[in-house]
């Protein structure tokens, strides 16, 4: 059948108009809120943007599109991190769409299988037909195979790509909808770029052929680690909209919350060691790092999930991130400074001085440059580092004379995550000598430090730096 550029484009304007039309409504009834409370309303505003999040939430929950998925991204800030805190309520309704999406029905499940694996399908000897996991792209069901082995198969939601390719063609509307949120938390930003960046991101995510390949590659990276778990793609049985790899194990968030003190400071450092090694070992970056995507064990590994969303940073930017970190957190300025120039923060004749840039980023990476070690997380240190990261709306913050290149888009989000996972499982760990040992400074102190690195040199992994190198200074491997 013919492509029908007309139907596509008026179902994307039908599909999208509610959404748009409550944003125009909103704005508007955010300024009413405004002047109700300055006219002895008390409350207004708080009730505007409780009622309003609310509806947001509802609305995107049940559009499956690239939308719903930016919502997803959104949740991860940490309420109450951002000027006056108004962006809290949308946080909190966000945040549900990280695993309360409508799942599909037993019907379309087997539809779609059918559809997408044919007489493949026989291989699936038990089929949970209750989803144990329903999100933005698509829901995941446990099954058994022929030969015992226990999988999970990722299911998209049929039409799901359209839709999102449809939301991802009306850029204006992506910007819209970011520029609304973020504003009410008092930030004021050009979200075009960031929008751009998130299309980039979210339009591979319903590639599952390429999401395979991305699991395969960190499968590989991680191979025989002693505390990081990555599943195995099962080929044969996946395609563009059906992907079946391994099943992993484990708590979710909620029940790792509920945890032991010390099983959660071990998980940290998981999360921790595998966060840096992505990008240090290889050059990797998990960009979607919502803690719906672990699976914590109770013998102290986790496994990851979901790698629909990674950036492959370029060989010469990832050893000046690097870098960046490096020389902020050993108070090198002029190296620091540099480094971001190289990466593009700011350009060589940037007003921002040597000394600003050590400030900023000392804050940034306040954890591993400034606090007393080791570092107990808490949820005010998410806020401050979120203020740090995303606080544009102060004159005084570094930020708003830096420029993130849309290579590095996604770093303030994998950042912002940890510190918030670590800060969710109030996590004490030695970030400062993990940092160090990571980046061949020093010997590890931890168990869990020893076994990464005889990890390392049984494999023989690359450094992020070469013998003599003006950071490390030498190889660990």
């Amino acid at each position: 059948m013919p492509h029908n550029h007309t139907a596509v484009t008026g179902g994307r304007i039908r599909r999208t108009m509610p959404l748009a039309g409550f944003t125009a409504r909103a704005a508007g009834g955010r300024l009413i809120a405004g002047l109700r409370e300055k006219a002895g309303d008390e409350g207004a505003v708080e009730q505007f943007h409780d009622r309003t999040a609310e509806r947001y939430a509802q609305l995107l929950g049940h559009s499956k599109g690239a939308l719903m998925k930016i919502g997803q991204m959104l949740s991860m800030v940490e309420p109450g991190g951002l000027g006056t805190g108004g962006f809290a309520p949308y946080q909190q309704a966000l945040v549900r769409l990280q695993s309360a999406a409508p799942p599909m029905g037993r019907d379309l499940v087997s539809e779609q299988l059918d559809a997408e694996l044919g007489s493949a399908t026989s291989e699936f000897v038990e089929f949970d037909e209750h989803p144990v996991a329903a999100a933005s792209i698509g829901q995941v069901h446990r099954a058994r195979l022929s030969d015992g082995r226990v999988v999970a198969v990722k299911i998209q939601y049929p039409g799901v790509a359209q839709a999102i390719r449809d939301d991802l063609a009306n850029t204006e509307l992506v910007a819209t909808f970011l520029r609304f949120v973020t504003s009410a938390s008092g930030i004021v930003m050009d979200p075009r770029p960031l929008a751009q960046e998130l299309t980039a991101r979210i339009s591979e995510e319903v590639d599952y052929v390429l999401e395979a390949q991305m699991i395969t590659r960190f499968a590989d990276l991680y191979r025989g680690h002693p505390f990081i778990r990555i599943p195995d793609v099962i080929t044969e049985l996946s395609t563009t909209r059906v992907l079946t790899m391994t099943y992993l194990d484990g708590l979710d968030w909620s029940q790792a919350q509920s945890a032991d003190q010390d099983l959660k400071n071990t998980w940290a450092e998981v999360i921790t060691r595998f966060t840096d090694g992505n990008y240090r070992h290889a050059n990797l970056m998990h960009t979607d790092p919502h803690p719906g995507n672990y699976r914590f064990g109770l013998d102290g590994t986790v496994g990851v999930v979901d790698f629909g969303s990674v950036k492959v940073l370029p060989e010469v930017l990832r050893r000046a991130a690097v870098g960046v970190m490096r020389h902020a957190i050993d108070g090198r300025t002029d190296e620091l400074r540099a480094c971001m120039v190289d990466v593009g923060f700011i350009t060589a004749d940037s007003t921002l001085t040597e000394q600003e840039a050590l400030a900023y980023w000392s804050q940034v990476f306040y954890e591993v440059a400034l606090a007393p070690q080791p570092v107990t997380y808490t949820a005010a240190d998410s806020a401050r580092t979120a203020r740090w990261l995303f606080g544009l709306h102060d004159s005084n913050n570094p930020l708003t004379r830096m420029h993130a290149p849309s290579d590095m888009a996604f770093t303030p989000r994998v950042h912002m995550a940890l510190s918030n996972v670590c800060s969710g499982l109030g996590a004490t760990v030695p970030a400062r000598s993990i940092t160090d040992d990571m980046d061949g400074i020093i010997e590890p102190v931890t168990e869990l430090g020893k076994r990464h690195h005889a990890w390392v040199r049984e494999r023989c992994l690359p450094s992020s730096f070469d013998d003599h190198d003006a950071v490390a200074g030498r190889t660990r491997c």
